[in-house]
């Protein structure tokens, strides 16, 4: 199966929810919120960095809830900004 190309909003929407999942976390470390959440650390580590721009959506839910943030938050924050 071939992959279709990411379009630039995608990208970005993948770093600002990124960027925003980094913010969240703080001083807790990837390790202890990828254990909450049941992932790994490598998951969180590529989400993070923008590596993983499109994550599956249990698994962007399973880090919100393990870092406190609801769904709601995540979708307006991470919306296309309106040009």
């Amino acid at each position: 199966m071939v992959r279709t190309p990411l379009t630039p909003e995608e990208r970005e929407r993948g770093e600002q929810l990124g960027r925003l999942l980094r913010e969240a976390r703080g001083p807790r470390s990837m390790t202890d919120v990828a254990a909450v959440a049941g992932v790994s650390a490598e998951t969180l580590r590529k989400i993070e960095t923008g590596r993983a721009p499109t994550p599956a959506f249990f698994t962007v839910a399973a880090l919100a809830r393990a870092l406190g943030l609801s769904m709601d938050e995540l979708v307006v924050r991470c919306a296309p900004v309106p040009v």
